[in-house]
């Protein structure tokens, strides 16, 4: 490495797979954190080890090598992270009771940009999409560690079998098995498929959907949103492990517990391969508006189905490049940015 243009040569090639690796972290772990550490600490090795690299595999190959491994290592604890809805009944709402869990139980939203490179091939770029989906990711989560590194590279990212049996160290014949036993657990849960899929870009009808949601959600419009969610609608709120199934729930909720939401205002924003809003509710003390939620919605059928509220907005926001505040007059003008 003595010269500085080998060097900055290899830094360059290495920042060129930072995008690709974290959305493969992502997939592994569920958790946009975790993720962004795995992909560092895959960097930084490959960095120092880079003499020991001898060019027998791509250095695409090598990194993914690298990070698979940081990630095992990471999932070594055991620890599955899950949506609301994974770890209990729904609750109703005479019984709705705010009781949070720690960070590292739940499932964890990211921004499409971190996580999605930019590819040629549409059909492909919907692959990617559809793979960071709140229900698949929470879908791969059930997954032991290394049958989820082999669905993620065989379906996801497309590598032929005897690369990844090359990858984990193991057969061809196990990666084939492996890849079996994951496909048939997705199999079993119903909500993992792309069925009712959101389309890319979104269609006519979905935009006018969202148009319609955030005009009857920043006018607090109870009527109006109970005509845009699916009867059967889920509406989540990490860290809270409180989920509520049905309009009447829902709307019930905002109306009660979360009437200080009234009179907000909803930013669009992209996640997980869905639409998504930085939701800033009215802040009374200061005027203006304070971060309150990203939402993540899934759609079906032209009805919204999940309404997943990620509350946490000091650790959001910043992920998510959104200001900390809005001012009551430029409010419009955020959103035209």
């Amino acid at each position: 490495m003595g010269n500085g243009t080998a060097t900055a040569d290899l830094e360059v090639a290495l920042e060129k797979h930072r995008t690709e690796l974290t959305g493969y972290c992502y997939r592994m772990l569920g958790s946009s954190f975790e993720a962004e550490d795995a992909v560092q600490d895959t960097l930084v090795r490959a960095w120092r080890n880079h003499e020991k690299f001898e060019g027998r595999s791509s250095l695409r190959s090598w990194l993914y090598r690298i990070a698979t491994n940081v990630c095992l290592d990471m999932l070594s604890a055991g620890n599955k992270r899950a949506r609301p809805m994974d770890l209990s009944e729904a609750t109703p709402l005479a019984q709705a009771a705010l009781n949070p869990r720690p960070d590292h139980v739940w499932l964890e939203p990211m921004p499409d940009a971190r996580v999605l490179p930019a590819v040629a091939d549409p059909a492909e770029a919907a692959v990617a999409k559809e793979s960071v989906r709140l229900a698949f990711m929470a879908a791969l989560q059930q997954l032991p560690p290394k049958q989820r590194a082999v669905l993620i590279l065989r379906e996801v990212l497309a590598w032929k079998a005897s690369e990844v049996a090359e990858l984990l160290d193991t057969s061809v014949a196990s990666v084939n098995s492996a890849l079996q036993r994951a496909r048939a657990t997705l199999a079993e849960r119903s909500d993992a498929g792309p069925e009712g899929a959101v389309s890319d870009p979104l269609d006519e009808e979905q935009r006018k959907l969202l148009e319609r949601y955030v005009k009857a959600f920043e006018g607090y419009d109870m009527t109006a949103l109970t005509a845009l969610l699916h009867e059967d609608a889920i509406m989540t709120m990490p860290p809270f492990d409180l989920w509520l199934r049905g309009t009447a729930d829902i709307t019930g909720f905002m109306t009660t517990i979360g009437a200080s939401c009234a009179g907000s205002r909803l930013v669009p924003v992209q996640a997980n391969g869905l639409p998504a809003f930085a939701h800033y509710k009215p802040d009374p003390e200061n005027g203006g508006f304070t971060p309150w939620a990203v939402q993540v919605l899934e759609i079906s059928a032209g009805r919204i189905t999940g309404f997943h509220c990620f509350l946490d907005t000091q650790r959001w926001f910043p992920l998510f490049d959104l200001p900390l505040r809005l001012e009551a007059e430029a409010d419009q003008a955020q959103q035209g940015d």
